[in-house]
Formats: structure tokens, C-alpha cells, sequence
């Protein structure tokens, strides 16, 4: 082993918690190392013989354990301080403070050392240096509390006790005040500058790059700060958002560009199968007469365009309304009313069915025209299409299909005029229509299957570049997929879910 790497600076570290003038009150974090981690103070008690008996009892091999021994022979160092730094001294005892082995060599220390104390959770629990032991009476407590300080003592473990009996109360309290503490606009504002600036450099993206937050964010799949403050204080109400639950639409967020691509007009998209690992985004280049559909391995993929496949589909597509479904994808056939399901593992059709008096070819379409007469969508509870027929006299209809064979399970009939849409999508069996798909759209009108009902409804959406030509709902990731005059755009959705209680 290098020389260099048996010498480091320690640097004592406040704890931030009693006397600023006991030592005790201090751990040490070595620098000018090849690792970096903040350990705990207890790790400074492993003795050295300790170390390699347990790593051998372990079962770790004989060449590994002369390895760590190595790294520890004659290991020096010096404290830094504020008035300057000690002379060298040699370090004898414990593990390495900052070093990424040492949490592993103390786990097997801590596990030997324990093995005839230890108890099935939750009697014993440990964690790193912490040890909770649990009884059912305090003496039996003490009896065991004593038997660990016996066991670790004499190998030169210090225990130091912190007793509850059972009035946990204040920190449970102050733990919950913690989790559901009220941001601030400003104080949100300042985490997010922070947190975005802390994802910049893990990306190597510099300002001057002048890349959007949202790419940010899409890269490093992570959301906003604020987002998941408001998720945790939800949590403590009994009121998180669980994917496989439904509810209510109340609010749309802003829009998060992904991509600028393609042509005005198109269609992109993600499994919407709950559930599924499939991360695959795929993408349709317009809406006339299309063959072509590229598949992409992952969103990050997508983005930057990379790492594609290209699917050629033995027939035209038309209009923008396409669905994937368990690795199969839907769509209306060129200038017809049918139906087909595409298999992309095998490339192959596999059902093609007839949608009965359906209008197609620009017949009943969404205001924006592009034979966007049949629009295919899945949500929470499965496979749907959107169309109308002139029996209906040109008001949407909706129909439950049956994904593998594309046979209609039921029907309704809106009542609401197609070409007064601008687009459409499914949310929890609830059809969300907008009134266009010009700049200041807003979602206008729901349909509820449940209870054959409707309403006119009022929630507004940021329709960023003027022309939205596809707008579909995923129910694996509650988001509102767009195309957006060339750009690929998403939406976050807020639904509000009614929780009964007992006395309902």
C-alpha cells in the first residue's frame, strides 16, 4: 500500500449537541483519504485483534483479511484544530473515520460480538452503533442491557444508555412537527435554487449550458422539492397518493418540456399497463398515413435521441390517438374505422377488429381536424376507445374494450359534440374533455361511467406552445402525456380522493 494512504488529518466535528467544550461531544472525519464518509465516534473502540478474529470467523477470505491489515499497519495521522495542526502520532485502535469499508468491517464486528446476545426483532434491533433493546417488564430490560454491556466492554466497547420507559411522547411529537412543517414561497424558492444547483454539478451541467430545469429534473429523475414536502405532510393526514387509487381531477400542472421534435403534429407515449417495468417511450411522427415508430429504451433515451429501434407497421396509422397496452400497441388504421393491436416483441398484428359506425377520415374529429375521429386511451381500469357514429349525430361516445380481442364490453354516449373537443383522455373511468386545443384551453367537460353522469367543469392548463395535436392520460405515472406543435410535453395531475370513514 502507498505510503500516502496510511497518513490523514483529523478533523474533530461538533455533534451540534451539548457541552461545546467536551471532547466527548465531538467526532473525528478524516480528510486527505481515498474515501469519504461521516462516520460514527464508536468506531474509534474496535480493537485491531477483534477485527481480524471477527472477519475470519465471518468467513471472509484469509488474502482479503491480509489485505485490511495492511491498510491498517502503521496508519498516522494529526488532529487539525484552529490554531493549527498536532504533530503525527500512530493509530492503534478502531476503524478508519471516512473510510467507505469501515460501516462493513464494523457490521461484522458488531454481529459476532453479538451473536449469543441477540433476540428476534423487535426484542433486539440494531442499527450501525444503535442498539434498541426491547422487554416486556424494565427488569428484564436491565438484565439484558446489562448482559451487552458485559459482552462489549470487556472487548473495549463503550455502552452509554438512554432509557425511555415508554414516554416517547415529546419525540414523536417533534419528529411529526418536523415531517409536517408549512414552506414558505420564498423558503421553497431557496431548497429548489439549492437543489438544482446540487444537480447541475452531479450532471456537469454548468448555467451557461442554458438547459431548462425540467431537462434537469427529467435527467436526474427527481421532482420538485416543494412536490415532495407537500407529499410527506400529506402523508401524516392519511391522504398520500397511492398510484393504484383513483379520484377526482382538480388540477393540472405546468407544463415540463421534454423534447422539441418531429412535426406539428404527432403522438408519443409509455406503457400505461399497471403494473409494469417497462420503461420504454415510443414516438409517432404525425398523423396522415404514418408507418414509422421509434422505440426508445428509456425516457433519458428519448431526450437526447439516442439508443433507438424502428418499427415499420404493416399498416398506416391515422390520426394522433395511438395507446401502448402491455407491450401492444393500438391504433386506428388509415382511412378506416379498424382497429388494430401491434405486438412490438414479436412485430407482429395480432387482432384487428372493425369499430362498427364509427366515423373515420376527418369525418367526426377533435376541432383541430388531422382524422383524429377514433382516439385510443387506457387508464386505471383498462382499455378505451373515444368516437363518434351518426346514429349519435356527432357526439362522443365512449366504449370499454376487451384488450386481447378488441370486442366492446360497453358503451355510452356523452352527449357532448366531438368537433367542439379539442382533445380528450381517461382518468379512473372519467372522460376529460377540453374545449380546444388553442392557447387558453381549459378541461370543460366530465363524463363519469360509474354513474353515466356528467358535469361542465372548470381547470385551467398551461397550453405552452398553441397547438396541442395529442393528449393521453398514464395511469402508471399520473401524468398527462401532450404533443405540443413539436414539442413533447408532460403534465402532472392532482386528483382529490373522498376517504370514507366508519361513520359515513
Amino acid at each position: 500500500m502507498p505510503e500516502e494512504w496510511r497518513r490523514s488529518v483529523l478533523v474533530p466535528i461538533f455533534k451540534n449537541k451539548g457541552d461545546v467544550q467536551s471532547c466527548s461531544n465531538y467526532r473525528g472525519d478524516k480528510v486527505d483519504e481515498p474515501y469519504n464518509e461521516d462516520l460514527e465516534k464508536a468506531y474509534d473502540r474496535v480493537l485491531r485483534e477483534d477485527l481480524w478474529f471477527c472477519m475470519k470467523k465471518s468467513g471472509v477470505a484469509e488474502k482479503y483479511v491480509r489485505v485490511v491489515q495492511d491498510m491498517y499497519e502503521k496508519s498516522r495521522t494529526v488532529v487539525r484544530c484552529a490554531v493549527g495542526q498536532t504533530e503525527e502520532f500512530n493509530v492503534e485502535v478502531g476503524l478508519h473515520q471516512g473510510s467507505a469499508l469501515s460501516p462493513f468491517l464494523f457490521a461484522i464486528v458488531m454481529d459476532q460480538l453479538s451473536e449469543e446476545l441477540r433476540q428476534e426483532s423487535p426484542w433486539t434491533m440494531m442499527f450501525a452503533d444503535d442498539i434498541v433493546i426491547c422487554s416486556e417488564s424494565m427488569e428484564q430490560v436491565e438484565e439484558n442491557l446489562e448482559r451487552w454491556r458485559f459482552a462489549l466492554e470487556r472487548r473495549g466497547m463503550k455502552v452509554s444508555r438512554i432509557q425511555s420507559n415508554g414516554e416517547c411522547g415529546k419525540e414523536v411529537k417533534k419528529r411529526v412537527q418536523a415531517e409536517t412543517v408549512s414552506l414558505r414561497k420564498r423558503q421553497e424558492s431557496e431548497l429548489e435554487v439549492a437543489e438544482l444547483k446540487m444537480l447541475r454539478f452531479s450532471l456537469g451541467v454548468k448555467r451557461l449550458d442554458r438547459i431548462r430545469n425540467e431537462y434537469i429534473r427529467g435527467t436526474a429523475h427527481v421532482g420538485r422539492l416543494g412536490d415532495k414536502v407537500r407529499d410527506t405532510r400529506l402523508r401524516w393526514f392519511g391522504h398520500v397518493q397511492r398510484r393504484e387509487s383513483c379520484g377526482k381531477l382538480t388540477g393540472v400542472s405546468n407544463p415540463i418540456t421534454i423534447r422539441a421534435s418531429g412535426s406539428r403534429f404527432g403522438s408519443w407515449m409509455t406503457d400505461t399497463m399497471i403494473p409494469s417495468s417497462d420503461n420504454r417511450v415510443w414516438s409517432m411522427d404525425g398523423y396522415f398515413k404514418g408507418r414509422r415508430v421509434l422505440e426508445y429504451r428509456t425516457l433519458n433515451d428519448f431526450m437526447k435521441g439516442q439508443n433507438f429501434v424502428q418499427h415499420l407497421l404493416p399498416h398506416p396509422w391515422a390520426g394522433t390517438g395511438h395507446v401502448v397496452y402491455n407491450g401492444s400497441l393500438y391504433y386506428n388504421k388509415y382511412q378506416s374505422n379498424i382497429l388494430i393491436k401491434y405486438h412490438f416483441r414479436s412485430r407482429s398484428v395480432l387482432v384487428q377488429r372493425s369499430l362498427s359506425g364509427a366515423g373515420y377520415n376527418n369525418t367526426f374529429p377533435y376541432s383541430w381536424g388531422g382524422s383524429s375521429d377514433i382516439d385510443l386511451m387506457a387508464d386505471e381500469s383498462g382499455l378505451w376507445v373515444v368516437y363518434t357514429t351518426i346514429a349519435n349525430a356527432g357526439n362522443i361516445v365512449i366504449s370499454r374494450l376487451q384488450p386481447e380481442s378488441l370486442e366492446i364490453l360497453q358503451t355510452w354516449d356523452t352527449g357532448f359534440p366531438k368537433r367542439s373537443a379539442g382533445e380528450s383522455f381517461m382518468i379512473c373511468g372519467t372522460l376529460y374533455v377540453t374545449n380546444s386545443h388553442l392557447a387558453g384551453a381549459k378541461i370543460y367537460f366530465a363524463y363519469y361511467t360509474n354513474t353515466s353522469t356528467y358535469e361542465y367543469t372548470d381547470i385551467p392548463f398551461h397550453n405552452q406552445y398553441s397547438h396541442i395535436s395529442m393528449m393521453d392520460y398514464n395511469p402508471r405515472e399520473r401524468v398527462l402525456y401532450t404533443w405540443n406543435n413539436g414539442h413533447q410535453v408532460l403534465y402532472n395531475v392532482t386528483l382529490f380522493q373522498v376517504i370514507k370513514t366508519s361513520g359515513d
